[in-house]
């Protein structure tokens, strides 16, 4: 309830805002393309503040060529180590360590009665924020706040290269409450450093005490990628 507070939105504002940045930080696509409007539509709810990056990216969504925007992901998102989307990566690169803390998302899915399908990795923050606006709210946005450096780091990275999804990021960010000092050391040490690319971890980066509990749902449900379909904007 407290970074619910700080960022002044209640749940579902915060439904709102994770859902669409969950759709729309995924890659472009004719489907994608299709829900434009909802997102303008839903984004009516937010204040300015968080309203205005969603509403400008859709705007961008809509006069940029679809193969022009695939391509434009695939270099943001998939070929820069400081501007994926996979929160463990930030903080375990591709080291050993990093199947852990992925176990860790799919504990705190099961733990809620949710699993991934196969299609993405459970640290792809399109899922997280699906799961935090459908799923968890509380357990959702606790992934993120376990991972806040990554996701810093992302949002600069991102506004740096001055991409277009670095308003989405923003907006994400903003729901989150302010960083603390211990924070922004971390987050200021990882822009200098980047993810590790040893089998070293970065201890300082994650906070791998977060634990969800066990995972035993007796029917878990299947957490798809974002869809955003309509009757989740409606009152929770």
């Amino acid at each position: 309830m407290r970074s619910r507070r700080r960022a002044g939105l209640d749940a579902e504002q915060l439904t709102i805002v994770w859902q669409a940045a969950s759709l729309l930080l995924d890659y472009p696509s004719e489907d994608l393309l299709d829900h434009v409007e909802l997102v303008r539509s839903a984004s009516r709810a937010l204040p300015d503040r968080l309203g205005d990056p969603l509403r400008g990216f859709a705007d961008h969504l809509e006069r940029t060529p679809l193969a022009e925007l695939q391509a434009e992901y695939v270099e943001t998102f998939d070929t820069r180590r400081r501007s994926n989307l996979f929160l463990t990566y930030f903080a375990h690169g591709d080291t050993r360590k990093r199947g852990m803390a992925l176990l860790r998302f799919k504990q705190a899915y099961l733990a809620a009665g949710f699993e991934v399908i196969d299609e993405e990795l459970p640290d792809h923050l399109c899922v997280v924020l699906e799961f935090a606006a459908t799923g968890d709210q509380t357990t959702g946005r606790q992934l993120m706040l376990d991972h806040r450096a990554g996701l810093e780091l992302l949002r600069m990275s991102l506004r740096d290269l001055g991409s277009p999804w670095a308003g989405v990021v923003e907006t994400v960010t903003a729901t989150l409450p302010p960083l603390r000092g211990d924070e922004v050391e971390a987050v200021r040490r990882l822009a200098a450093e980047g993810p590790p690319e040893e089998e070293v971890g970065l201890t300082p980066y994650a906070t791998p005490g977060f634990d969800p509990g066990p995972a035993a749902p007796d029917s878990p449900i299947p957490l798809p990628m974002p869809s955003f379909p309509s009757h989740s904007m409606g009152a929770r």
